[in-house]
């Protein structure tokens, strides 16, 4: 059986350029919510984000390059870079068809799209770019990163939300399972232009507070729905083995990975995040007694904070089991969210310390790891994520130990 190991991160989030920078910043408990300031926002109700910033383009990528594509694109292929180098792979082999790629997307290339719409409506077809065939598209990160280092193997794209990027990153593990020599995966998002801002108001879950320690409160009485961050993670997974043969150091194990959907709105019946956690851990061949921590999914409104809290009380009982949202400190990133959870998890394994919760007062029985770091001793972490319209995935991480290659 291929064991399906991570070897390189790249990251792209609000607190952090870089692995080690989003790593040194969150247990900093750093947050990068803050009011939009790309465009005037007063008639918005929702006005805040987790914004990169900082993030120089043109510093990262050939200039060809930046005319046809979306500012998520090129978040993903700066990611895509780095974790390949912090993987030393080369991707300069005569066989490029065991090289993939498999990302995942929720919204696409919204900037991109709003400025060639506003042109096609100030100005006329003739302005419209010829890349905005592709640059919108849920599956260009896909193409792009396959295209840039000439990656012929199996490629993909997941769009499930929140879910997504734990779904990518369990697709990524299935193809190397089918032979792939390594696949990049994860999942990466920028939507707060004007126009992806309203369709996410229109959606309803969104904070419609002003004070930005205040506005992304999950697990708290007073929680009033999240608040949007752009970015997201690209890991680089390889067969365990292969990856040792060429000396790669390894970060840590995909250990399990479920999925289940929720039943019709208004059906009476609980939702599926618990079955998912559970085919997670028997994917993996263990049991709640296993795990260590969870990074939970964490999603900022009453009802669903009580479904999550519910089901992980009765998977590991009141207090059972040290809990965690680091994304209160840059906000829901819909697919790129689960992938930077990934990466933090496996630090955390390594590190053998829990990243905070910020800003948050409890209001149910949930060991939630608040305000500071927390030391601990632990091997197996468990990664929830829940996407709108029912999606519900878990990934199993096995940590490999901060001196272990």
């Amino acid at each position: 059986m291929t064991t399906a190991v991570v070897t390189g991160t790249g990251v792209v989030a609000p607190n952090g350029l870089g692995t080690e920078e989003f790593w040194s910043a969150t247990l900093r408990g750093e947050s990068a919510i803050t009011p939009i300031d790309r465009y005037d926002t007063a008639l918005f109700p929702s006005r805040l984000a987790g914004q990169v910033r900082d993030f120089d383009a043109a510093g990262h990528l050939p200039s060809r390059l930046l005319p046809q594509t979306d500012r998520m694109t090129r978040f993903a292929l700066a990611a895509a870079d780095w974790a390949l180098a912090d993987a030393a792979l080369g991707t300069g082999e005569a066989d490029r068809t065991g090289l993939g790629v498999v990302m995942a997307a929720g919204a696409g290339g919204f900037d991109f799209g709003q400025r060639e719409l506003q042109n096609l409506w100030s100005k006329g077809p003739d302005h419209v770019s010829a890349y905005m065939s592709f640059a919108w598209f849920y599956a260009v990160n896909t193409g792009q990163i396959s295209i840039r280092h000439d990656l012929r193997g199996p490629t993909g794209v997941l769009v499930a939300e929140q879910a997504g990027g734990v779904d990518a990153i369990a697709q990524a593990r299935r193809a190397l399972r089918g032979g792939a020599r390594a696949v990049l995966t994860g999942g990466m998002e920028s939507s707060l232009c004007p126009y992806g801002m309203a369709a996410r108001i229109a959606a309803g879950r969104l904070s419609t507070r002003d004070d930005p320690g205040r506005a992304y409160l999950p697990f708290d009485p007073d929680a009033n729905g999240h608040v949007p961050g752009e970015g997201g993670a690209v890991l680089v997974l390889e067969d365990e083995t292969r990856a040792r043969a060429r000396g790669a150091t390894v970060l840590g194990e995909i250990a399990g990975y479920g999925t289940a959907f929720d039943p019709p709105p208004h059906s009476g019946r609980p939702g599926n995040l618990g079955r998912a956690a559970e085919l997670a851990l028997a994917d993996a061949g263990l049991t709640t007694d296993d795990v260590d921590v969870v990074f939970a999914d964490a999603d900022g409104s009453a009802a669903r904070d009580s479904a999550e809290a519910e089901t992980l009380v009765r998977l590991f009982g009141p207090y059972g089991v040290p809990v965690t949202a680091p994304k209160t400190m840059i906000g829901r990133l819909c697919s790129g969210g689960a992938p930077l959870d990934v990466v933090l998890a496996l630090l955390a394994l390594r590190e053998g310390v829990i990243p905070p919760t910020t800003g948050v007062t409890l209001g149910h029985p949930l060991d939630l790891v608040r305000d500071r770091p927390r030391p601990f001793d632990g091997t197996t972490a468990l990664v929830l994520a829940r996407g709108s319209n029912g999606f519900n995935s878990a990934l199993v991480l096995r940590g490999r130990g901060k001196d272990h290659k």
